[in-house]
C-alpha cells in the first residue's frame, strides 16, 4: 500500500479492493471502488492525529470525556507518493488537491461535526449571505515536510483565535479554537502527497467561514459554513527573497476607524484590487497604504504588514482598528525582540520611510519579504544596493528556520503532525 497519505485508504484512486478508512469512533467503514459517489468520508469531531502505527485505529480519549480519533502519523518511514508536479516551479497559484473539510452550523448555534469531502464546487444559494452582503471571513496559514517526513503548522491556534474576533465582529458563529485546529490537521494530513519536498514551497492552507444561508433583509445569514482547502505554493512574489518595489496610494484607502480593518473579512481584499492592478501597471509590486483621516501615517500594505528599519530600531504601525493584526507580524515582533532589535508599535509617518535603513514587509504568504524602493508623490526611493538588507535576511532566515523545522523551536510555534 502507498501509504504516505496517514488517512489507510485515503488516494484520489482509491484501488478497487477495499481499505479501511476513518469513521465513526465505534466503526470502521470502507473506501469503495471508484463507482462509489458518495463524498464523504467522516464526521471527526473533533479530531487529534497522533503517532501510530501504519494503520488507522480508532479509540476512546479520557480526558474531558473527548472521543479521539488515532491515526496513522505522516511521520511514518513508508515513503508515500507525492503529487506529479515541478516542484521546482511552483510559484503562488491554485492547484486543485484531494480533499477538503466542511463543517454547517445554523445561527444561535454551536458548530458540532464536520467531514471531509472529495475537493470540488460547492452549491450556494443565489440568496447566501456571503453572495449578497459579504458576510465572509478567510485565513491563511501553512504546512511544511521536513526532511524526516515530518509534517509542521505554524502557530494554527493563532489563526483559529483571529477567526474568532473576526466572527464576532461579523455577526457569525465561530469554531472552538479546538475545532479549528483539529480540522486543519485532519485536511493537512488527507492531502499529505500536495505538500511540497523541503525547501521546495509549503502547503498553503484556506480556511473560509462564510453566510451559506438563503437571506434577502440585510440581517446575519440563518446558516453558515467553515470550509478548508488546501493548495501547495511556492513564493508568493515572483521575486522570492528580493526586492520589490512599493508605490505609496494617496488617494484610495484600505479601511477606515470603525470599519473592519482589523478583522480577516472578504471585502476589505476585493477593495485593494483597483489600486494594486493600477501600480502593477507600472511596474511596481504591490500598493502601501496610508490611514485614511490624516492621510500621511503607514497602515500595510495590501495583503501584508509593513516595517521601517532605522539603525537598531524596527518600527511598524500599531494595532489601532484598522490594520489587520498579522500572525507573521507578530512573531517577527517577538524574534526580533530576542535577537536584541528594539520594536515599536506606533503610528510611523511616511516621511519615516525617506530616511529608513531598509523597509520590509511580512505576511503569511510572503513571510519576509524585503522592500527595494517606495515610490511616494513620484519620488523614489531605494534601500541598499540589492534590497535584501541586513535585518530582513536575518529575520526571514530565523523565522523561516524555525518553520520548516530547521531550527529548535525555543518559541513553543510548532504543531508537528
Amino acid at each position: 500500500m502507498e501509504s504516505g497519505a496517514v488517512f489507510a485508504g485515503l488516494h484520489p484512486n482509491p484501488p478497487t479492493h477495499h481499505h479501511l478508512l476513518l469513521g465513526p469512533l465505534h466503526s470502521a467503514i470502507k473506501i469503495l471502488p471508484p463507482a462509489f459517489t458518495d463524498k464523504r468520508l467522516f464526521s471527526p469531531q473533533p479530531l487529534q492525529l497522533q503517532k501510530q502505527s501504519h494503520f488507522s485505529s480508532f479509540s476512546k480519549f479520557n480526558s474531558n470525556n473527548v472521543n479521539t480519533l488515532q491515526v496513522s502519523s505522516p511521520a511514518s518511514n513508508v515513503v508515500g507518493e507525492q503529487a506529479d508536479i515541478d516542484w521546482d516551479n511552483l510559484g503562488f497559484g491554485f492547484r486543485p488537491t484531494d480533499y477538503m473539510y466542511m463543517m454547517k452550523c445554523s445561527q444561535g448555534e454551536s458548530f458540532a461535526k464536520g467531514e471531509l469531502q472529495r475537493f470540488g464546487n460547492i452549491e450556494l444559494s443565489p440568496s447566501s449571505g456571503v453572495l449578497n452582503y459579504g458576510q465572509g471571513l478567510f485565513e491563511g496559514l501553512k504546512a511544511y515536510r521536513k526532511h524526516d517526513g515530518k509534517i509542521l503548522l505554524f502557530r494554527p491556534e493563532e489563526n483559529a483565535l483571529r477567526l474568532r474576533m473576526g466572527a464576532e465582529r461579523m455577526c457569525m458563529p465561530c469554531p472552538t479554537v479546538e475545532q479549528f485546529v483539529e480540522a486543519v490537521k485532519a485536511t493537512v494530513v488527507a492531502n499529505e502527497r500536495w505538500i511540497p519536498p523541503p525547501g521546495k514551497g509549503s502547503l498553503y492552507i484556506r480556511p473560509l467561514l462564510m453566510g451559506s444561508g438563503a437571506v434577502l433583509g440585510l440581517a446575519p445569514a440563518p446558516e453558515y459554513t467553515f470550509l478548508i482547502y488546501v493548495s501547495p505554493v511556492g513564493n508568493y512574489f515572483k521575486e522570492g527573497l528580493a526586492p520589490i518595489n512599493l508605490i505609496v496610494e494617496t488617494d484610495m484607502h484600505r479601511a477606515a476607524p470603525g470599519g473592519t480593518g482589523a478583522v480577516k473579512t472578504i471585502g476589505n481584499y476585493a477593495g485593494v484590487l483597483k489600486a494594486q492592478s493600477a501600480a502593477k501597471a507600472k511596474g511596481f509590486s504591490d500598493v502601501l497604504y496610508l490611514d485614511s483621516t490624516y492621510k500621511k501615517y503607514l497602515e500595510e500594505v495590501s495583503s501584508c504588514n509593513v516595517f521601517v528599519v532605522k539603525g537598531n530600531v524596527i518600527s511598524t504601525p500599531g494595532i489601532k482598528g484598522t490594520i489587520l493584526p498579522g500572525i507573521t507580524r507578530k512573531s517577527i515582533i517577538d524574534v526580533a525582540r530576542s535577537q536584541g532589535f528594539e520594536v515599536e508599535e506606533r503610528m510611523v509617518a511616511v516621511d519615516e520611510l525617506l530616511d529608513a535603513d531598509e523597509v520590509f514587509c511580512t505576511g503569511t504568504a510572503v513571510v519576509v519579504s524585503p522592500v527595494g524602493s517606495i515610490t511616494y508623490l513620484d519620488k523614489r526611493v531605494s534601500y541598499g544596493s540589492d534590497g535584501v538588507g541586513r535585518v530582513s535576511q536575518q529575520l526571514y532566515s530565523t523565522l523561516t528556520s524555525l518553520q520548516m523545522g530547521l531550527t529548535e523551536d525555543k518559541m513553543g510555534w510548532i504543531t508537528q503532525l
